[in-house]
């Protein structure tokens, strides 16, 4: 066995060998309530510790989801690109994630919402305080559970420049009503809306719809049955009538994900257009084929 030399048999990464990809690395910080909060940050190759970048957020669904710090695919999200263009983006493991013990699963029970949008500012104001990132210049986006927590920092906070909301919860009357698994709302706020409206109230996002500020894209598949569109609707319609800049993106033919290369290449467009224009105040036009 001393002669042994291992051998590659595969070479999966070969064909990124030449990409930028920047580096990757795992931050800690304390939450509001004093809760530790861990994130991946992600910087670009030419980082420089003597600057500050723009900060985009990008919030894993779930809520037991857990990013960590491997190279992998925004999906929806053009990550590798914001990198490249001088960006630093935040993924926070807030509450809930798994893989940090059971107390750490159950801090959004009853508190959903209100508590990862205190874990995801929180980590805002830690990469600012550390000279990282620019107050004037960060933005925040995420998927299904992450589009939730999103929808909620665009009524609740004024941390963000811009936010885009993918397939993300409005109203947990509405979801309730109208989702596949209501269960799942019931483990968490422990009520039915005829039983507690008040915690109802207190974590959705459009109780707070007249304190909304932030430039929102609301990305949405038109046959989601997890998160139904009516969640959509109700916050774009929200969003205008309190004079907020909005814009809704309806996928058509899918459901809760966006499952096709193509339209997926048209998400990421339309994420990247939103951001370009308010984070970096540059104007794109999406390349069409006639």
């Amino acid at each position: 066995m001393t002669d042994y030399q291992p051998a590659a048999v595969t070479n999966m990464t070969g064909q990124i060998s030449d990409w930028d990809v920047g580096t990757r690395e795992v931050v800690q910080w304390k939450s509001k309530d004093g809760a530790e909060i861990e994130g991946v940050l992600w910087k670009p190759s030419n980082y420089d510790p003597n600057r500050r970048y723009p900060l985009l957020v990008v919030i894993h669904g779930g809520p037991t989801g857990t990013s960590r710090p491997s190279l992998v695919s925004g999906t929806v999200y053009p990550l590798l690109q914001w990198l490249n263009k001088g960006a630093v983006i935040l993924q926070p493991n807030y509450r809930g994630s798994a893989g940090y013990g059971e107390k750490f699963r159950e801090l959004n029970v009853r508190n959903l919402g209100v508590g990862d949008a205190w874990d995801v500012e929180s980590g805002v104001d830690y990469l600012i305080d550390e000279g990282i990132a620019d107050r004037d210049r960060v933005g925040a986006m995420g998927w299904s559970q992450g589009g939730y927590i999103s929808s909620f920092l665009s009524t609740n906070s004024k941390k963000f420049k811009a936010i885009s909301m993918g397939a993300g919860i409005s109203n947990w009357v509405t979801y309730y009503v109208n989702t596949d698994i209501h269960p799942f709302t019931r483990q968490y706020l422990k009520a039915t809306p005829w039983d507690d409206p008040e915690i109802y109230a207190k974590t959705s996002p459009m109780t707070n719809i007249k304190n909304a500020q932030t430039p929102t894209l609301i990305q949405h598949g038109e046959f989601d049955r997890r998160v139904p569109i009516p969640n959509a609707y109700e916050m774009l319609q929200g969003l205008r009538d309190v004079g907020v800049e909005t814009k809704l993106i309806v996928y058509k033919g899918f459901g809760h994900g966006i499952s096709k290369p193509k339209e997926q290449l048209a998400a990421n467009w339309h994420n990247w257009q939103w951001f370009a224009h308010y984070i970096w105040g540059e104007d794109v036009e999406i390349p069409l084929k006639k």
